[in-house]
C-alpha cells in the first residue's frame, strides 16, 4: 500500500499559493572525479537521455563511460569553476531570486519560486517539498529549455510526476513545455546579440548553436529540431540578417551514431575557408551559461575556429539573469497565474474556517 504525504501544516484559515519550480539540467557538486562521476551516473542513467536497451546501456555506462569520462569532464569543469562554484548553479540561483522579486511585486506573497536541477542538487524532490510545505495549490513547472525535447523537458515532467505520486492532495499543475517562438524570448536573444555587437564589434557571420540530439529522436517524432530551426530563423529575422549572414549548427555530439546536422565543430573548421574570419556565436537553447557554452563553445570551439584560420571569435553570453530575460520569464509565469481559476482565496477566510469546524475539522 502506498504511503502518501499529508499536507504538512494544512489550515482551513490559510489559502494556498502559486508555487513556481524553475528546473535546469544540473551540475556536479564539485569539479572533481568523484562528484562528476556521481552526476554523470544519474544523468546518463535517464532513459529519456539515452534511448538504448537498458541491459546494453548498463554495460556500456558502467563498463566504459563511467571509468573514462569523469576525469575528462572534471578537468573541463575546473576550467570554468568560480569562487561561487558552478556557473550554471550560481546563475540559476540569481535567476530564481530575481524572478521571485519580480513576481512578488506583481502578485504579493501569494507566489513563491524554488529552483531545482534535473540531475544533482538542488533536486526536484527537494524543490517540490518546499512548495508542498508552503501549501501550494497551483503548481507551475518551468523547465529552462526554450525548445522542447523528450530528453530535457520530457525528462523534467517524468521527475515531477514521480514526485507527485506521493502527494495526497495533488495541486493544479501547469507545465510550460516550450517557448521557442515566443516574441519576447526572440527579441531578448536578438537584443543580446545586437548589444554585444555594439559594445565589442560586429563579426562577419552569426553562428546560432543549439545542443544536439541523435537524429533518430527527430525521426521518432521529437519536435526539437523543428523548434530550433524556427527559433534561429526568427532571431535572424529580428536582427534583419540576410541568409548568408548567419548559420544554424548543433553542438555537443557524443557517440558514433548520426546526430542532428550541421555539426558545429565541422562548420567551425569550414567557415574560415569560406571567407569568414570574424565570427559571433550565440547559444539560444541554453538559458544560462554552463559547461557546454563556457568550456565547449568558448574554449574548445574557439580553438577549432582559430586553428582553421579564423581571426576573431566572439562568444555572446546566454540571457542568464539579465533583467529583460527575467521580465520575460515573469510574463510566462504571469500568464499561468492569470489562467488559474479563482478559488478559496476569494472566499471570506473566517467563513471557510467556521464551515470546516462545523463539520468536525480539528482547527
Amino acid at each position: 500500500m502506498n504511503s502518501y504525504i499529508g499536507r504538512e501544516g494544512y489550515r482551513h484559515d490559510v489559502t494556498g499559493i502559486h508555487g513556481v519550480l524553475l528546473v535546469n539540467l544540473g551540475t556536479p557538486d564539485a569539479p572533481d572525479r568523484k562528484s562528476v562521476r556521481r552526476y554523470l551516473k544519474q544523468f546518463l542513467s535517464d532513459p529519456r537521455v539515452v534511448e538504448y536497451p537498458r541491459w546494453l546501456w548498463w554495460f556500456i555506462l558502467h563498463g566504459i563511460i563511467l571509468n573514462i569520462r569523469p576525469s575528462r569532464s572534471a578537468r573541463a569543469y575546473r576550467k570554468i569553476w568560480t569562487e561561487t562554484g558552478s556557473p550554471l548553479l550560481d546563475i540559476s540561483r540569481k535567476q530564481a531570486a530575481g524572478l521571485d522579486r519580480i513576481l512578488k511585486d506583481r502578485f504579493g506573497e501569494a507566489i513563491a519560486v524554488e529552483l531545482a536541477m534535473r540531475y544533482g542538487n538542488p533536486s526536484i524532490d527537494n524543490g517540490l517539498a518546499v512548495l508542498h510545505k508552503a501549501m501550494t495549490t497551483n503548481l507551475i513547472i518551468l523547465p529552462m529549455y526554450p525548445q522542447y525535447s523528450g530528453s530535457t523537458v520530457g525528462s523534467v515532467f517524468d521527475a515531477v510526476a514521480d514526485c507527485l505520486k506521493s502527494w495526497r492532495w495533488v495541486p493544479r499543475l501547469q507545465f510550460v513545455n516550450s517557448y521557442h517562438d515566443h516574441p519576447v524570448y526572440i527579441r531578448a536573444v536578438a537584443d543580446s546579440v545586437a548589444n554585444h555587437r555594439q559594445q565589442h564589434g560586429h563579426g562577419d557571420h552569426l553562428l546560432i548553436s543549439f545542443h544536439g540530439v541523435p537524429k533518430r529522436y527527430l525521426l521518432q517524432g521529437d519536435p526539437y529540431h523543428c523548434q530550433c530551426q524556427k527559433s534561429a530563423r526568427l532571431i535572424a529575422q529580428q536582427l534583419d540578417l540576410k541568409e548568408d549572414q548567419w548559420s544554424l549548427v548543433f553542438q555537443s555530439r557524443f557517440g558514433r551514431e548520426e546526430w542532428l546536422q550541421p555539426y558545429c565543430d565541422e562548420t567551425l573548421r569550414e567557415l574560415p575557408g569560406r571567407g569568414v574570419k570574424s565570427l559571433d556565436v550565440v547559444c539560444p537553447g541554453f538559458s544560462a551559461d554552463c559547461l557546454e557554452t563556457l568550456e565547449e563553445m568558448d574554449i574548445q570551439n574557439r580553438q577549432l575556429f582559430m586553428q582553421a584560420g579564423g581571426e576573431r571569435f566572439n562568444y555572446i553570453p546566454c540571457l542568464n539573469d539579465d533583467r529583460q530575460h527575467l521580465e520575460f520569464l515573469a510574463e510566462l509565469i504571469g500568464s499561468c497565474v492569470q489562467d488559474t481559476p479563482r478559488n478559496n482565496a476569494d472566499d471570506a477566510v473566517q467563513s471557510t474556517l467556521n464551515r470546516a469546524r462545523s463539520m468536525g475539522a480539528p482547527r
